[in-house]
């Protein structure tokens, strides 16, 4: 966080505001509703450009401040949005070339979001205007505390012919020479080779993963332009103690979430899930999808992934406020769950919480996206759970500010990883065939299950925060990081320079234990198969290499080797036929063909260790790797048995490790606590040694 932003007090709790959109008026009404239901924080006026400049020229700036003003009056603080992912009509209809287009010039209609070219120069000279506008507007007003960049950025890709020719020339600057491109990029297939950097094909003909690959990171870097430019104009223009962020939809196509952090004070996500059975254990009965995850693991993944991008607190902008995603989908939580999810947030480092949106909308294509208030605005259930939520947090207060959530495990995330095996997928998508957008997160998602399923928590680091992606230099030592991260698993990290993988090697030689996923350093930093046995320069420390591979048809049951496994353990839909040299055999199968290959190896290497988890384990299988490597401490010990019931814990910054327990099942549970805690939000609360959780309860505490 920059030196002039000031740091919260308290977890800033609210909703997304649209005086704007709402047939009648009830501005009073709406505050005095947020502040009965404890909330402090509105996000406002991303979303309306054509309300600000409602003609090419002709500005409105005045709209926003009545509700500024009752904000303000009521205590509640807001961040604007600036208006730049939905342009107004007047110039779709003037500025034609400003839409997005194929790179062969046919121009994407209107009438949605996001079909402009955010990298056309006329498009900045329009947005950099109303942007500044806003900004010198309001940057005084005493209700703004920050303001946030673009919406979701990264949703489309540009095409565009001037995004074409500017990939061109982003090569020559890249490779130098066509010559060096082919080389690189094997083009000498299907008689690819170029003689000349405009015999370079275009996008959406593109059979190749090199160019997939490059493409995609110069699209992620044309998104960091746009953003870059509207962080530098605010940092320019703001009232000092305002903070800059951007609501991260954390995947999208043209976005390197670990890289554009880089631009901000804070990080920020729109961390949506599935509510009812979709947050059930052992197993959500709701399938999540790749912008809105199942499984009770969904909300404290989002929420390490959030954290991983600055490796600090971050702030949730948009979260399920009711029904989520199109008008078919209608699971509202069940009673308690938005208060887990809340606390599962602010447990894994969440300074803010805030729903989309405080009002149901009675227009567009999202009027079926639940809210705060439903349809016909009155208080119901959801506003009475979030109150619930609000007062907890306005309990704790700053014991719950500056969170560093503690963790057993650490897992490597890859965002070009998940580019190049998105093109290349080793496992398909529920659709089958093509293209699998799914295929890293789901690879990762297994390990994270595992350890969640086990009952430790996880630390993620992106592997751009290890290893710079550019010139190949160490950002961190891996000496020291084995102290400090003496568990790392490495699941599905296709795309891996020779940089990283030396990195791997020294984490290992330095004592670390490194756990192998499927994928990992199989292929080069341009998705290149790689010549050397797999898993590629890690073959000698792994003692265990494989050639063959395999999709699997049906799951196969584990059988124990040198590591006890849990009731159901069983290797998925892929497996790497590994050849033991020299490690210890941890678990095979009875397969009658792949029961000549063992599923998992591990290897001694000095004080370091290599094990190689040759499949994608259902969580039962991941949870044994995770109960191997890492030994149960105290809390895992007490929750063995309780198989709905999982722990969070962080350190706050007057150093009380705070414990968190959730209940995610209808069966109430009692717990005895390994240590003994008091109810931080009974500040006259006795220390106790049990504690009680109803169906979707959770008990927030501090050590005594």
């Amino acid at each position: 966080m920059g030196d002039t932003v000031k740091r919260p007090d308290h977890v800033m709790f609210g909703a997304a505001y649209y005086r704007e959109y709402e047939p009648t008026d009830h501005l009073d009404e709406d505050m005095r509703l947020m502040r009965e239901a404890h909330m402090n924080l509105i996000r406002v006026g991303e979303s309306v450009w054509s309300r600000w400049e409602p003609e090419e020229g002709k500005f409105d700036l005045d709209w926003l401040a009545p509700v500024l003003d009752a904000a303000h009056v009521n205590g509640i603080d807001a961040v604007i949005g600036l208006p730049t992912y939905a342009i107004p009509m007047w110039m779709a209809r003037q500025y034609l070339d400003i839409a997005l287009q194929s790179s062969w010039g046919v121009r994407r209609g209107f009438g949605g979001r996001e079909e402009h070219n955010y990298n056309h120069p006329g498009f900045r000279f329009f947005a950099e205007r109303i942007c500044r506008k806003i900004v010198e507007r309001y940057r005084d007003h005493p209700a703004v505390v920050g303001w946030q960049l673009h919406n979701e950025p990264g949703v489309a890709e540009n095409d565009s012919p001037s995004a074409f020719e500017g990939f061109k020339n982003w090569l020559r600057r890249r490779y130098g020479t066509v010559e060096r491109l082919n080389k690189a990029w094997g083009l000498v297939y299907w008689s690819h080779g170029l003689s000349d950097w405009n015999d370079l094909w275009q996008p959406e003909s593109n059979a190749q993963p090199q160019y997939d690959l490059e493409w995609r990171r110069y699209q992620a870097e044309l998104t960091d332009e746009m953003l870059a430019w509207q962080s530098d104009m605010i940092a320019d223009l703001r009232r000092d103690g305002q903070f800059i962020t951007v609501n991260y939809a954390l995947g999208r196509y043209a976005l390197d979430e670990a890289k554009s952090a880089r631009l901000l004070d804070v990080a920020g996500s729109d961390p949506y899930y599935q509510m009812q059975d979709g947050l059930a254990m052992p197993e959500p009965k709701i399938q999540g999808n790749s912008w809105a995850y199942s499984g009770a693991s969904a909300p404290a993944m989002m929420g390490d992934r959030t954290y991983s991008l600055k490796q600090a607190p971050y702030y949730v902008l948009e979260t399920d406020g009711g029904p989520i995603g199109e008008p078919f989908v209608n699971y509202p939580g069940f009673h308690g769950q938005w208060r887990q999810v809340g606390w599962q947030f602010v447990s894994r480092g969440a300074e803010m919480v805030e729903y989309w949106h405080w009002r149901q909308l009675h227009y567009g294509t999202e009027t079926y996206w639940g809210a705060v208030l439903p349809h016909d605005g009155e208080p119901g259930r959801v506003y009475t759970e979030l109150a619930q939520l609000g007062e907890d947090l306005e309990r704790a207060g700053s014991v719950v500010i500056g969170l560093k959530p503690d963790y057993d495990v650490t897992m490597l995330y890859s965002v070009q990883s998940r580019w190049g095996l998105e093109y290349q997928p080793h496992v398909q998508s529920a659709q089958g065939g093509g293209r699998n957008p799914m295929a890293f997160d789901d690879t990762f998602r297994a390990f994270y299950d595992g350890a969640f399923a086990s009952g430790r928590q996880v630390r993620i680091v992106q592997d751009e925060q290890l290893v710079d992606p550019d010139d190949g230099a160490m950002l961190i030592e891996p000496d020291r990081f084995s102290r400090t991260h003496p568990v790392l698993v490495a699941a599905g990290v296709y795309v891996c320079s020779d940089a990283a993988l030396s990195w791997m090697r020294q984490y290992v030689t330095a004592g670390g234990h490194l756990i192998l996923g499927p994928r990992t350093a199989y292929a080069d930093d341009l998705a290149c198969a790689r010549e050397q046995t797999k898993p590629a320069h890690l073959r000698d420390l792994a003692g265990a290499s494989y050639q063959e591979f395999s999709n699997l048809v049906d799951d196969v049951p584990a059988r124990a080797g040198a590591m006890a496994l849990r009731e159901g353990a069983a290797a998925t839909r892929w497996i790497d036929c590994l050849r033991p040299e020299g490690c210890e055999i941890l678990a095979t199968s009875d397969h009658p063909h792949f029961g000549q290959f063992p599923l998992i190896t591990s290897h001694v290497v000095g004080g370091g260790r290599v094990t190689v988890v040759g499949t994608m384990p259902n969580t039962a299988l991941a949870a044994s790797v995770i109960d191997y490597a890492c030994p149960a401490g105290v809390w895992t010990s007490a929750l063995a048995g309780h198989a709905a019931v999982t722990h969070s814990s962080a350190v706050n910054e007057a150093g009380t490790r705070l414990h968190f327990l959730f209940n995610w099942s209808w069966q109430p549970d009692e717990i005895t606590l390994p240590v003994p805690c008091r109810a931080l939000l009974d500040p006259d609360a006795e220390p106790r040694q049990t504690v009680e959780l109803g169906a979707w309860g959770v008990a927030v505490l501090a050590e005594a």
